[in-house]
């Protein structure tokens, strides 16, 4: 039977005849994690720690890799049409040179005679399962007991759990098989496509740039990013501004004024005229000075109260982060890239002070909601979130988690939302200012869950002048529930030092004016309607407004026009284009693809950040750090139009969701490996041939012509740097037949995804 001898879990009545286990982890800090909890006197070896039964070791992340063209054929180092399609029959895999020797040291300890069981303690998701399985076929390791670790945190608790709960690592078998498929699939599109690009219009583009060479690196994903991008820059070029005129009231007695728009709603003399944009403005301003000469003619101007409804309206705390939007959040909270974000949400999970990170769930399991307790009470050594704590104490709904929308087992593939574990307070103190603050803003959030939904009161008056209507809305939040923990969206974060700054602060009875036709979905600018915000900024305001009367008549002291204008949509920064990935199915028409590609999006949880580092590294996007806006460079636009004029699928999601289809279904047992290879090989073969006929190398350089102007000092730029190069004696040699030139981009290109 299993029990627990000093927290290690040890099968006693085996213990004699049975050999040692082995965990094997994705990291040495993960390593040592499992050591402490296993609570073994250890020695520590080279690579490894070895006390009783018991040994840890470790990879360093990825220890075996596919190998590149040129081991299956020598020939292959050369880029040539003639080798393409390159689709080997079996393919192969090397030892990383980098990480060769602990390669060696795990492969030594795996394929020991004394090891019996083998612990698969790497990341619980299938990149970790494609990490050890890489590892376990490379070592050729047979004969040994393998066991699946699955966990959510690296608390010893769950370390624990998750050993005693291993299950047979066949078990996984279907996961692993979709990590292989999906690695090949990287491999076979960016090795080829980027050869076959580059062969095809690589001239054409260093010739156009004045550049030695240029490398066309395409990959499933991160080619499907740049167009994103790309097609949001050009919908913002070609906008075309439209101007509108809007007709605001001033309302009321001298002193206790606010602020109606007009409508042409029905019943107005405007009703559906072709002069209008939209109901709430004119198309010329001539046209809206028409309808204040009407309206003005018989002084004193005066309106009647046509309505006045008051209600109130409830909003729920949010969903809790995934690394999605966790990633959105801090890049508007502290400017931070996605990837930074995913490197300190590593680095909390490792110092065991939140759990997993890699995750696209936004809810809990069942199981956990059923210990939730135990989080809450270790937060107890948080002070920015006592009082919190206490009051949820009060509130008791803790107790009832497990039946409100923020758990849901089926909404949970690999793992649930990431929260606070309530331990490794310790480590806190070591951490960077950035790292508390994503923290608390981690905490935050979790804690918010816990809290009533905040209520705001509304009120909506419409006031008739002859038989125009003219609009206003008002708000106030009455009670703030939630927002008592995250702070309330528009105030100014407290000086506490805390990442939400909201603990200190009165944040009920602030009042904010509501839209009178904000027209952020149209993408309006100029027409928010905010005149009432600043007649509405104190609570006996707000009382004043709640004591009008249907029919009641009050003064209109002035109307004037007010000028907006249309506006381009917005450039996608770092976090909203995370965001954008995440849920790509927005931008798939077909149904089944759109619902497939909800769950798993562009790239993966683990993937996002570092596809778009990518792009930033290849110079196809560019990040300004300041405010991380994300914009095409002149190569990057010039890629697109190569790629849209050649294999034009790569740019569309609808590429990536038919083939994270397959892999699920794969992962699930529907299909076997072999069915998806066929259907890889099909696609990349029959493309491959389709670029290889087309003769549009010289249609491009009307493309490129059209985006140099707005381009012209990168260009200038690049035909500097080749000059200086020139002088120096430094020119690169780019045939495609160099060893460099061929390994450098299709290693990008495999590693693109």
């Amino acid at each position: 039977m299993l029990q627990e001898n000093n927290n290690c879990v040890i099968d006693t009545e085996m213990r004699d005849i049975m050999g040692k286990s082995v965990y094997i982890a994705e990291k040495p800090s993960v390593a040592q994690e499992f050591a402490k909890a296993l609570h073994v006197n250890f020695t520590r070896k080279d690579g490894y720690l070895e006390g009783g039964d018991h040994i840890v070791t470790w990879c360093v992340g990825h220890l075996v890799t596919m190998s590149y063209p040129d081991a299956y054929d020598p020939n292959l180092k050369r880029w040539s049409f003639d080798t393409l399609p390159f689709i080997p029959k079996e393919f192969k895999y090397e030892v990383i040179p980098a990480v060769a020797k602990q390669f060696n040291i795990v492969k030594d300890i795996l394929t020991r005679d004394d090891v019996e069981y083998i612990y698969v303690c790497t990341d619980s998701g299938r990149e970790g399962e494609y990490i050890y399985r890489l590892v376990e076929q490379q070592a050729q390791v047979h004969g040994k007991n393998r066991r699946r670790v699955w966990i959510d945190s690296q608390t010893e608790e769950e370390i624990l759990r998750g050993i005693r709960e291993a299950k047979d690592l066949s078990e996984y078998d279907n996961l692993a098989s979709a990590a292989y498929l999906r690695a090949k699939e990287d491999y076979l599109m960016g090795i080829n496509f980027s050869r076959l690009l580059t062969l095809k219009y690589g001239n054409s583009i260093s010739n156009y740039l004045g550049t030695d060479y240029s490398v066309v690196s395409v990959g499933r994903v991160m080619t499907c990013v740049l167009g994103m991008v790309v097609r949001r820059e050009r919908e913002i070029r070609e906008f075309i501004e439209t101007p509108f005129y809007r007709i605001l009231a001033t309302i009321g007695e001298q002193g206790q004024t606010f602020e109606g728009e007009w409508r042409a709603v029905k019943g107005s003399k405007w009703f559906e005229s072709f002069d209008l944009y939209k109901e709430n403005g004119f198309k010329e301003r001539e046209k809206a000075q028409q309808v204040i000469d009407y309206l003005t003619q018989e002084q004193p101007v005066t309106g009647q109260i046509a309505s006045i409804e008051k209600k109130k309206e409830k909003k729920n705390p949010p969903l809790l982060f995934n690394l999605a939007e966790l990633q959105n959040e801090c890049s508007k909270r502290f400017k931070i890239s996605p990837d930074e974000t995913l490197k300190i949400a590593q680095e909390l999970y490792e110092k065991k002070l939140t759990t997993y990170p890699r995750t696209d769930a936004r809810v809990l399991s069942t199981a956990v909601a059923k210990e939730i307790h135990k989080n809450l009470n270790g937060l107890m050594k948080y002070e920015s979130a006592v009082l919190f704590l206490q009051e949820i104490v009060g509130f008791g709904s803790h107790k009832g988690l497990a039946k409100t929308r923020y758990v849901n087992d089926k909404q949970i593939t690999d793992h649930y939302a990431i929260i606070p574990t309530g331990q490794g307070m310790s480590a806190l103190s070591g951490l960077s200012w950035t790292s508390r603050a994503v923290y608390d803003v981690i905490v935050r959030r979790f804690l918010s869950i816990f809290y009533p939904a905040a209520v705001y009161q509304k009120v909506a008056i419409t006031t008739k002048v002859k038989e125009e209507s003219f609009f206003a809305s008002f708000k106030v939040l009455a009670e703030p529930g939630y927002l008592k923990v995250v702070g309330v969206p528009g105030e100014k974060k407290g000086e506490s030092g805390s990442a939400a700054g909201a603990e200190d602060r009165n944040v009920s009875g602030s009042v904010t004016s509501a839209e009178t036709g904000d027209g952020s979905g149209d993408n309006n600018s100029g027409d928010n309607g905010d005149g009432n915000e600043d007649m509405a900024s104190s609570q006996a305001f707000f009382e004043k407004i709640q004591s009008l009367k249907k029919g009641m008549t009050l003064p209109i002291q002035g109307m004037e026009i007010k000028e907006g204008k249309t506006s381009p949509p917005k450039r996608y920064n770092s976090g909203s284009l995370i965001l954008a990935m995440e849920n790509a199915g927005q931008l798939i028409e077909d149904e089944e693809l759109r619902a497939q590609i909800k769950g798993s999006g562009i790239g993966t949880s683990a993937t996002r950040g570092e596809i778009l580092k990518k792009l930033f590294n290849n110079k196809y996007l560019a990040l300004n750090k300041k405010t991380q806006i994300v914009t095409p460079t002149m190569l990057g636009e010039m890629i697109y139009d190569v790629v849209d004029h050649s294999v034009r699928s790569l740019l569309n999601p609808e590429l990536t969701a038919s083939w994270e289809k397959g892999l699920t279904y794969v992962a699930d047992g529907d299909i076997t490996s072999d069915e998806y290879m066929m259907k890889l090989d099909r696609f990349v073969s029959s493309r491959t041939e389709g670029v290889k006929g087309l003769n549009n190398q010289y249609q491009l350089r009307a493309c490129y012509d059209r985006v140099a102007p707005f381009y012209k000092n990168e260009k200038q730029t690049m035909k500097y740097t080749k000059s200086r190069r020139a002088k120096s004696g430094t020119k690169t040699s780019a045939k495609s037949g160099s060893k460099s030139s061929g390994r450098k981009s299709t290693k990008t290109a495999n590693a693109s995804k």
